[in-house]
């Protein structure tokens, strides 16, 4: 268990984490689990890609069903979106993103449960030798990865860590030949974002690879988390939940290797 969530970041967590709701005072029930057990429990299901009902319950985490409605709390309140704007503004805070680029892609997976929204695509910026999600949404398999470039680009939440005002827009955005197009783009140059871009048609070699390996790697390390392999969750946003979560545990790992 201490592997799966180590304290140095539940320290991260813990302060983001909605207060209890208030017991009764006559008939209060049993006393609710402990927060960081029932994270861990859901972390060992993310790892491991076992169904919910197979937890086991020696590891003190309670039922499957008790740790993915703490999960679907968790996100309906907002906690891993916090958690990622606190890890980028320390990352930021300690020199490891270069902001000079962001590579966005896209990466399809199988739903078996009929999920409605079945794509993740996760934009990557660049540190000295690293990758760090910046940014996931959730789509359609059938929706074109062209069509969602900007909306992939705003979702990049704000970055504090110094003073001045928190970055969000980042200078190029890099992508392959699935983002070739004159019309898409257009709103990132709007905003002052200029964009580098693999041509249809033309051979291969316009060195874009020596940059994009980046979000190659991220999806890899995404792929490593086993229960994101297969999507087995009907409803979007627990799936959602489970891919911002790995985005946390990603730009965490980044952030401890900055201090070692």
């Amino acid at each position: 268990m201490a592997k799966l969530l180590v304290d140095a970041l539940w320290a991260l967590i813990e302060p983001l984490m909605p207060p209890p709701k208030p017991r009764r005072s006559r008939y209060p029930g049993r006393k609710p689990l402990d927060d960081r057990a029932m994270l861990t429990g859901i972390l060992f299901i993310l790892q491991t890609g076992l169904r919910w009902d197979l937890l086991p319950r020696e590891m003190g985490c309670g039922s499957g069903m008790s740790c993915w409605r703490r999960l679907r709390d968790w996100q309906a309140a907002g906690v891993w979106d916090r958690l990622h704007e606190v890890v980028l503004a320390k990352l930021r805070e300690s020199d490891r993103i270069d902001w000079s680029r962001v590579v966005v892609d896209s990466s399809s997976i199988r739903a078996v449960g009929a999920g409605q929204k079945r794509d993740r695509i996760p934009p990557s910026a660049r540190n000295l030798v690293q990758s760090i999600p910046l940014a996931v949404i959730l789509t359609g398999a059938n929706r074109h990865d062209l069509t969602q470039l900007h909306t992939l680009v705003d979702a990049i939440p704000p970055i504090a860590g110094k003073r001045g005002r928190p970055l969000s827009k980042p200078r190029i955005v890099q992508g392959d030949r699935g983002y070739d197009h004159d019309k898409y783009p257009r709103p990132l140059h709007a905003a002052g974002i200029a964009t580098e871009i693999a041509r249809r048609g033309h051979p291969h070699g316009s060195g874009l690879g020596k940059t994009r390996w980046v979000v190659e790697r991220t999806i890899s390390w995404l792929h490593n988390f086993r229960r994101l392999r297969i999507r087995f969750e009907r409803l979007a946003f627990i799936h959602e939940a489970f891919i911002k979560l790995p985005c946390c545990i990603i730009s965490w790992r980044r952030l401890k290797d900055s201090f070692c």
